[in-house]
């Protein structure tokens, strides 16, 4: 049969190698990588370009950023929802988890509010088919709030759903454990006075006492009753690793020090880092770089974080001094094992009979840019 759409000259990245050749699509599908240019239906020039896998994205905050654009600022839930989409999409994400933080005590409405309105828009973009990127639900589940459970029940069942991570952002544990540094960050973040983010602390360390053990204990039953994929999330030291271990724990986000890292390695968590971290040089919060992981053998999973772009971008920095990893190794870290770790054995790789998500990446000297996307062999970018 004709294939639907050739993609030719192209520089191709597959697990193993990059082989120049063509590219065939068909019925969404991958159907053949080869060296000459197959008969098909359509064809497209890449000029020596990189194809890609579409990139795996499995925790970002921009949506939340588009819902919240400034403290106190609530946007209308397709249109940020949109928005979002059309930004991942043109950084070359295919598919992507939008983390939405349940136990965040300075919404910019009520929570029940938020929820509504963030899952509804998922939902209703969703149903229209006007998302280009293949979008999931990443619960971030803050452990010391007291309504953490309710709030969880009400959206566990949503099919969407497919991670949750195990958040304690208590001051003077794991990401801050300067409490000072921790005053400051969110002062500026949510735009508080000193008072108000005295008071904010002090509460936050009441909560852990009261609700942490508890609700961490619960979150994880209801988690495994689901089957949904459990991320610890900024573990300090190997004792952290060790609890999340014990609670069937299989991702380990954004560890704060190399000894936590390491230990997670040991027990056979995925490690996954921030990809800003990686190209910024150093951790926002004065953590453990991104780099200094990547050079010791300690990163499986790289994500955008807060910067969309920033995941292509990074990983091509893989590809240079100090790290020299292959296209295809560097690859793999944005888009293979992501997918695999959530269960996604249908993307990631470019190979016959996987789905064909696709990105065309051209070079602006060592930049990688993005100048085309493909989802289930539709063009979207």
């Amino acid at each position: 049969m004709t294939a639907e759409l050739a993609l030719t000259g192209a520089r191709i990245v597959t697990p193993g190698a990059v082989i120049d050749g063509s590219l065939t699509i068909g019925g969404g599908c991958i159907a053949e990588v080869a060296p000459e240019a197959p008969v098909a239906a359509a064809s497209e020039d890449m000029d020596g370009d990189y194809l890609l896998p579409g990139l795996v994205e499995l925790h970002t905050d921009n949506l939340e950023k588009h819902m919240v654009p400034r403290t106190g600022i609530w946007w209308p839930g397709l249109p940020a929802m949109l928005a979002h989409d059309a930004q991942v999409a043109a950084a070359g994400i295919t598919t992507v988890y939008d983390a939405l933080t349940l136990g965040d005590r300075y919404r910019a409405i009520d929570t029940d509010t938020a929820l509504s309105d963030l899952i509804g828009a998922v939902r209703e973009a969703h149903r229209r088919r006007l998302l280009r990127a293949d979008h999931r639900i990443h619960l971030r589940c803050e452990v010391t709030h007291p309504d953490l459970l309710p709030d969880f029940d009400r959206i566990a069942a949503e099919p969407l759903v497919g991670l949750v991570s195990l958040m304690d952002h208590t001051p003077g544990d794991r990401q801050f454990s300067d409490v000072e540094e921790y005053k400051r960050h969110y002062q500026h973040a949510r735009d508080l006075s000193s008072e108000q983010a005295d008071a904010h602390i002090a509460e936050l360390v009441d909560n852990q006492t009261r609700f942490a053990d508890e609700n961490r204990s619960a979150l994880v039953e209801r988690c495994h009753a689901r089957s949904l994929v459990l991320a610890s999330h900024d573990d300090a030291g190997p004792h952290h690793v060790a609890i999340a271990k014990a609670e069937g724990v299989s991702i380990a986000e954004f560890p704060t020090s190399r000894a936590a890292a390491q230990a997670a390695r040991d027990e056979g968590l995925k490690i996954l880092m921030g990809a800003p971290n990686l190209v910024r040089g150093k951790s926002h919060s004065g953590n453990v770089a991104a780099a200094e992981l990547a050079k010791h053998g300690l990163l499986d999973i790289l994500s955008s974080d807060y910067y969309p772009a920033s995941l292509l971008h990074a990983a091509f920095v893989l590809t240079q001094a100090p790290f020299h990893l292959s296209l295809s190794e560097a690859s793999a870290i944005v888009s293979a094992n992501p997918a695999r770790q959530v269960g996604l054995d249908d993307r990631g790789e470019i190979r016959s009979g996987l789905r064909a998500d696709l990105i065309r990446v051209g070079m602006a000297g060592d930049i990688p840019v993005v100048r085309g996307v493909w989802r289930a062999g539709q063009r979207v970018a």
